[in-house]
């Protein structure tokens, strides 16, 4: 007999199951609409490229439109802020720089509206690049040992240039590897930044070797180290800053890929599936390399590890270079 207990018990099993079940029918269905992809860049900037490339191909694995929608400003925090507060259905996804931006919102902010852990999903690393330290192609700076010599014999009237903080950290790490007291300019656009460096007016700077490739394929600039422990597989000749003897400096900005907390997480596999795919492509690989970046496959638990040594990184890097905290 179907007793008034029994029905009570099923019915509380049923609701039990609930979440689940809406969640694997959810997971079935997707994407079942365009995914919208938020970009913290200008539309058009080199930066942005890279979250387009890797929307447009997760669309066709996908079999929907990815569209991006550009958030910039505010070194970030405008699209990291939407992303935060989104809807949590694997229809908002977020390609950026975790490593300049998540991690180092902490130390550059000294109000946030998210929490830069606890806020997100993190999907998966997809890539990373080294920035590189580079001089005028026409100076006689052949090497990291050549420069320090010049910048030793220079003292304050020798300078850097610097428009990201991930170059003027790299910048500073260096000056305090070899005790140099080079001075730095600040830049609003990597172009002027380039101009005064190929013009004498800077002795150097660090940069994201995306923003160069084309100064350094006609041999207006020269790389002369990364800003990593190791070489970068899309510039194999560029000695890394442990073979130049620059102690201590090993940064590396890390691409990943998030999404606002509480988004299932068979959808947020499916996604790491399809990204980990794209990381792996010969395709994407040569396509990175054609920018400066190499593939860099991963998981949350990654992202999640990353960020959390980065956070206590970026402390020091700003006491370091005295970046002033912004709001």
């Amino acid at each position: 007999m179907f007793t008034r207990r029994r029905f009570v018990q099923a019915a509380t099993a049923t609701t039990a199951l609930t979440p689940f079940l809406t969640s694997a029918a959810t997971a079935d269905a997707y994407p079942d609409r365009e995914i919208h992809s938020i970009g913290m860049f200008p539309a058009g900037s080199g930066a942005d490229v890279m979250v387009r490339y890797f929307s447009n191909r997760l669309s066709e694995m996908a079999g929907k439109p990815v569209i991006v929608d550009n958030k910039a400003g505010a070194f970030g925090n405008i699209a990291t802020s939407f992303v935060a507060r989104a809807k949590p259905d694997g229809y908002t996804i977020y390609i950026a720089p975790g490593s300049s931006v998540l991690a180092a919102a902490p130390s550059l902010f000294n109000q946030l509206s998210y929490d830069p852990i606890n806020d997100f999903e993190h999907i998966t690393t997809l890539f990373k690049v080294s920035f590189i330290q580079i001089v005028a192609g026409s100076s006689p700076y052949k090497t990291v040992a050549d420069l320090t010599k010049a910048l030793k014999e220079k003292g304050a009237s020798g300078s850097y240039g610097s428009l990201a903080n991930t170059g003027l950290v790299s910048s500073e790490l260096y000056k305090k590897a070899f005790g140099l007291n080079t001075v730095e300019v600040k830049y609003k656009e990597v172009q002027s930044m380039i101009i005064d460096l190929v013009n004498g007016v800077t002795d150097f700077c660090h940069i994201d070797p995306t923003s160069v490739l084309g100064q350094l394929q006609d041999g207006s600039v020269r790389a002369i180290s990364t800003s990593s422990s190791q070489r970068i597989s899309a510039l194999p000749d560029v000695p890394s800053a442990a073979e130049a003897g620059i102690a201590d400096l090993d940064l590396v900005a890390w691409w990943s890929v998030h999404a606002p907390k509480g988004t299932p997480k068979p959808i947020l596999d499916q996604l790491e599936t399809w990204f980990n795919k794209l990381a792996r492509d010969d395709a994407a690989a040569k396509w990175l390399a054609t920018i400066g970046c190499d593939p860099y496959p991963g998981d949350g638990k990654l992202v999640r590890q990353l960020l959390e040594k980065d956070i206590k990184a970026w402390e020091g890097y700003v006491k370091l270079a005295n970046i002033p905290k912004i709001g």
